[in-house]
């Protein structure tokens, strides 16, 4: 049963942050949407934001856009990165460590999702899997001693689709080669994801060491996730669908600002609205389906990331 208790009646919202002068975070996929939503309010409370983004044009528009509303100087930068492409991710990477002294948090908000048809990346992934687990999973781990040195956070924004799908990692058929649907394959992704971030929590803990992670999710949020990937026919539903069932981009980037800033965060958790299925309505605490925490299955995941991305990750 979803509960915000721990936030009071109305959840959690901006009003509950304090000043975030002195703060740092990177956020992957902030030139629209919810990313974008966190980047304002973020800058909203002094932080530095960076964003990570594979498009430069709509990022140097996103960053026009908030110097209209922050002044020419807002504390916000652009480091181009495409997690399609593993090596752009390790370029990237390599530039946050030359540039960004400290991060408090990596917020890993990018995503793409329903794509019509197969897509295989130029390191052999499918693209939900590529850009949503394998290119957030060697990012985390190549700033990761940078955000331990920080006392940071890793923050992994997943979906509700986890749940839903085959519910498992497909690992005889990671690229659904034999039957490829886009819904299977983007809840596939998404699980991934998820189950990263908890693994990556327990061996944190084992470890000793300071970097936080939280799981959210954003619910239905009217953004343009889907504009570019899904089939004609799921794009005008959504366009219609989002218009009854969903809420503001904004109120969609809530619960990863919460996850990035919040203290007192429990671990093994999922954060997110909490109504109408956990599509909308206060920020809190939701249900989680245990097969995110099949540690047999996470183990078998992590040990193929690190293969696949070519990342040896001893936490």
């Amino acid at each position: 049963m979803a509960t915000h208790s721990q936030f009071g009646p109305k959840g959690w919202t901006p009003a509950q942050l304090g000043s975030l002068a002195g703060k740092t975070y990177l956020i992957t996929g902030a030139n629209a949407g919810a990313g974008f939503e966190a980047t304002r309010l973020l800058l909203s409370k002094g932080a530095k934001v960076v964003m990570l983004n594979r498009n430069a044009d709509k990022s140097a528009a996103a960053i026009a856009t908030l110097q209209q509303e922050f002044g020419v100087n807002a504390a916000v930068t652009f480091i181009q990165m495409d997690l399609a492409v593993l090596d752009s991710v390790r370029n990237a990477a390599a530039k946050v460590l030359d540039k960004v002294p400290q991060i408090d948090a990596l917020i890993c908000n990018a995503a793409i999702a329903q794509v019509a048809k197969q897509e295989i990346t130029v390191d052999g992934f499918e693209s939900q899997l590529g850009v949503n687990h394998m290119g957030h999973f060697l990012l985390c781990g190549l700033l990761f001693d940078r955000i331990d040195a920080s006392k940071g956070r890793i923050v992994v924004v997943g979906s509700n689709a986890y749940k839903m799908g085959l519910k498992r990692i497909q690992f005889d058929d990671l690229n659904f080669d034999n039957k490829y649907t886009a819904w299977n394959s983007y809840a596939q992704s998404k699980l991934a994801q998820m189950m990263f971030a908890y693994e990556l929590q327990r061996r944190v803990q084992t470890a000793g060491k300071s970097v936080q992670v939280q799981v959210c999710h954003p619910g239905a949020s009217r953004t343009n996730l889907l504009q570019d990937t899904a089939s004609p026919f799921n794009k005008a539903l959504w366009a219609v669908m989002s218009r009854i069932i969903a809420q503001p981009a904004e109120r969609g980037a809530w619960p990863e600002v919460m996850c990035a800033t919040q203290e007192e965060l429990e671990v093994e958790r999922n954060y997110g609205p909490t109504k109408r299925a956990q599509t909308v309505g206060p920020v809190g605490e939701c249900p989680l389906d245990e097969v995110a925490l099949n540690r047999e299955m996470a183990d078998r995941l992590w040990a193929l990331s690190e293969q696949k991305t070519g990342l040896s990750w001893s936490v």
